[in-house]
């Protein structure tokens, strides 16, 4: 009898020091992720250097694959992680972010009944120190999101997206194809999904699919992340790069 094909889903997590104790909880929740039958999830763990520090706190899993590298930020480690990726989907896990119940499934199940959808992305609660939640009152509706929008709504609200790119849900190839997570110290996440938006369609879940942790230790809480002249400087460049893939008018 001949064994039955399993097709994966590759979840990427990027870590450094700092957000390795916090891989515990997202490895429970992944855990308790129900799957279609013929479905599992591979977990690529990529840390942002070569210390000792991080890999104690790697599950002892089969389906998990943990690797190292020279630093290079969040963006370098995560395209480091792709070359264990060998799925047909690719699902952002930030080392110190929880997926709710049942997001993994909701987001295989759009892009299996949909061709032409090219990515999704969901609702995010964020999980305060104390250990209560937050929700954001101006999501948008739930459904397709057509190519362009995502973009015109950043460049109108100051360089913010309506949707968030660390619930991003995508095709492997669709994302290897755009070249993946741009080479920036930030905002590389956002990049990618600017760039996913303009030649592809997406979908947004109303359902939270993701618990984002509050803390101080994060690299969006850091000085660095907010310095104006860094920012305007990223902020330029995923410009560019969005408004160049939009003028070529390519499309998959």
């Amino acid at each position: 009898m001949n064994a039955v094909t399993r097709r994966t889903i590759d979840v990427i997590t990027a870590v450094h020091e700092p957000a390795a104790p916090y891989l515990a909880d997202a490895y429970k929740s992944l855990v308790s992720q129900e799957l279609p039958d013929g479905w599992d999830w591979h977990w690529i763990i990529q840390e942002d250097g070569k210390g000792d520090a991080v890999a104690p706190f790697v599950p002892d899993d089969p389906r998990v694959t943990f690797g190292q590298g020279r630093p290079g930020g969040p963006g370098v480690a995560r395209m480091m992680a792709m070359a264990h990726a060998g799925g047909d989907y690719v699902k952002v896990l930030d080392a110190d972010d929880q997926l709710t119940p049942g997001a993994l499934a909701r987001d295989l199940a759009l892009l299996e009944a949909d061709p032409t959808l090219g990515w999704t992305t969901s609702r995010v609660l964020d999980l305060l120190p104390d250990g209560s939640t937050a929700g954001f009152d101006q999501d948008p509706d739930g459904g397709p999101i057509e190519r362009g929008a995502v973009f015109d709504h950043w460049k109108a609200h100051n360089f913010r997206a309506q949707v968030h790119p660390a619930t991003l849900f995508v095709r492997r190839d669709l994302l290897l194809a755009l070249g993946g997570w741009m080479a920036l110290p930030a905002s590389e996440d956002t990049g990618l999904l600017l760039a996913l938006n303009v030649v592809s369609r997406g979908y947004f879940t109303r359902e939270y699919g993701l618990l984002y942790r509050k803390w101080e230790g994060q690299a969006t809480a850091q000085p660095t992340h907010t310095d104006e002249a860094e920012r305007e400087a990223r902020m330029a460049v995923v410009d560019a790069r969005t408004n160049a893939l939009s003028h070529q008018q390519w499309s998959v």
